[in-house]
């Protein structure tokens, strides 16, 4: 076991840097400490751009002092995660057949964050395409043990203190399952809700998200992002209020179990237990599918969630794979090889089965919204498993990715001491819904949290 991780909520630290005490190129310096002290072994970065970063900090210090900072989020430092594109860094998706690439433009998000203020601070590792062949990046908690993935970076480098928080991706579990393990907040937007302009994430279950420091660190990068870039083309982009929304605590939630279950260690399943347990008492009713038709037929629903967005995925990636299989396929990894093959392998017809199947999950899933506020489940089998060359299991968190809903992993639960983080999973375009009921529950279970402070 390493030293504890050092995340600082950003926003929790407003009140400093308008009264002076704090400054955004202090804030920045100390994480300039965190990464000299733990990058060596954690390895979340790609590339950096300090002389950038300090410059940007310093603009900000300037804005903050003269009382015009140009948003609630102005000089906080962001890391990016390398499928998403950055005018001074390069771009390489986690493969050597793009090292070193730089596109020379910024990203629909990273521009946005820019104009925010906000201080770009480096590119953050991802497995090979923001899919399953890991990266270097170990966790913060205990470095023989995966961070998660894809975006393995950007959790540890939140956890770690490197940045308050970081943009990552997500089409299985990508944003919500290293947020569990790295025990950091991970948010997953509803499907559209956040411009993907520039970043390489494009398949139809991709959405760009958040790793943070805490709950309104995340909603307001997002909602800084989404007032100047709106969502992606033909959606209407992040719906809710521009700071983070009220707690509220729901009359109904419904628990989940998911295809996941059956995977989960028997730690989680008891932690999860007592945390339902807790809600109850706190007076918040919990029906599942043993007390709820609602709830059953979503199980049912959603219980092909992984397989079905596997197929979407293989088929969707048939291009640019054999483009890139064409110009070296020495640089692209056994499992990326595979994939191409079999998405050569499918036809339309089975992508269109698997579409409809992923259609009919929705449809179902949609009714749940008339009994519930909200859905809540683990968000990994347990905590981070030791060893590098896996990112782990991705069966509870694939559901909000399939669904295109909403989701987001708290970390509230913990195993073996270690975190493991809770999903609290919501309807199209109730983003605003879940931060609320999230803050809620986090309210309502502090016990892990304070465990490992």
């Amino acid at each position: 076991m390493t030293a504890r991780p050092q995340a600082k909520p950003f926003l929790a630290r407003l009140n400093d840097l308008r009264s002076g005490a704090l400054t955004p190129r202090i804030l920045l310096e100390e994480c300039l400490a965190n990464i000299e002290a733990r990058e060596g072994e954690v390895k979340v970065f790609t590339a950096m751009n300090i002389e950038g970063a300090r410059q940007a900090a310093d603009a900000s210090t300037a804005r903050w002092k003269a009382g015009r900072p140009l948003s609630r989020i102005d000089g906080m430092p962001v890391g990016v995660k390398d499928v998403i594109e950055t005018r001074d860094m390069p771009t390489g998706m986690g493969s050597p057949l793009f090292t070193g690439w730089l596109s020379q433009r910024d990203s629909a998000s990273v521009r946005a964050l820019r104009e925010a203020g906000a201080v770009i601070t480096g590119k953050t590792v991802t497995t090979e395409f923001a899919a399953s062949e890991p990266g270097p990046t170990r966790n913060p908690w205990d470095i023989e043990r995966t961070p998660g993935g894809s975006s393995s970076g950007s959790a540890a480098g939140v956890a770690a203190g490197f940045f308050s928080t970081a943009l990552g991706t997500q089409v299985i579990g990508s944003i919500l399952r290293p947020a569990s393990y790295c025990g950091v907040t991970g948010y997953k937007p509803t499907f559209g809700a956040i411009n993907r302009g520039g970043s390489h994430d494009y398949m139809s279950q991709s959405a760009q998200g958040v790793l943070a420091a805490s709950l309104a660190d995340a909603w307001q990068v997002m909602r800084e992002i989404g007032d100047r870039t709106g969502g992606d083309p033909g959606h209407g982009g992040l719906q809710g209020p521009s700071g983070a929304p009220p707690v509220q605590r729901p009359a109904t939630l419904a628990f989940l179990e998911t295809a996941g279950w059956a995977d989960a260690s028997d730690a989680a399943k008891h932690a999860m237990f007592e945390a339902r347990r807790q809600i109850e008492r706190a007076g918040i009713k919990v029906i599942d599918r043993n007390t709820s038709a609602q709830a059953a037929e979503a199980e049912r629903a959603i219980a092909s969630a992984l397989p079905v967005s596997y197929r979407l995925n293989t088929w969707e990636s048939r291009w640019p794979l054999n483009t890139y299989r064409d110009r070296d396929e020495s640089k692209l990894s056994a499992a990326m090889l595979k994939r191409a093959r079999d998405g050569e392998a499918m036809s339309l017809q089975e992508y269109r089965e698997a579409l409809a199947e992923r259609e009919h999950a929705r449809r179902i899933y949609a009714r749940l919204a008339d009994v519930a506020g909200a859905c809540i489940s683990l968000s990994a089998a347990g905590c981070a498993p030791v060893g590098l060359r896996s990112t782990g299991n991705a069966a509870f968190v694939v559901t909000g990715s399939m669904l295109g809903a909403p989701s987001i992993s708290i970390p509230v639960l913990a195993e073996q001491e270690l975190p493991l983080g809770m999903q609290v999973l919501g309807f199209h375009d109730g983003d605003a819904d879940i931060f609320a009921i999230a803050a809620a529950l986090m309210e309502i279970l502090p016990a892990a949290q304070a465990r490992r402070a």
